[in-house]
């Protein structure tokens, strides 16, 4: 069994990333025995749809869905996973506000991975689900010569 990850695992992981990082996701809460992973994401300029307009454009929507699903399953396998195949579904316009994520894993196969994804804005209305799939065989990276 892989060691399970943390908040400050994540933390750390995320820190590591420049586009995670650059993402600005922090942590809320992991819950093991429901395996779900709670993020929360502040609103910044660059990921407005039209300068000053305060919506969030899809694109950054899309890359935290498929972030937080994917640590979601990392959570438990201990490190993060390649993706597979995700879909978006945007539900509202996410407008002047912090979003708060919530991945749930649905499986978590030997070869593959499902996690579900549900964001939310600050008001708790929902905006955007997702679904993804993670190649969940963990291998050793091979060494160059």
């Amino acid at each position: 069994m892989s060691k399970l990850l943390n908040q400050d695992d994540l933390a750390t992981i995320f820190a590591a990333s420049p586009f995670i990082h650059w993402l600005n996701l922090s942590v809320t809460a992991i819950d093991y025995d429901a395996q779900t992973l709670e993020v929360s994401v502040p609103m910044r300029p660059e990921f407005e749809r039209k300068a000053g307009s305060g919506q969030w454009h899809g694109g950054p929507l899309a890359s935290i869905i498929d972030t937080v699903g994917d640590f979601a399953l990392g959570v438990l396998l201990g490190q993060g996973l390649p993706t597979i195949n995700f879909r978006v579904d945007y539900l509202r316009p996410a407008i002047d506000t912090d979003l708060q994520v919530v991945a749930r894993v649905r499986r978590a196969g030997r070869s593959v991975g499902v996690a579900d994804v549900d964001v939310f804005n600050q008001s708790g209305q929902l905006v955007a689900i997702g679904r993804a799939s993670y190649a969940t065989q963990l291998t050793t990276p091979e060494k160059s010569s």
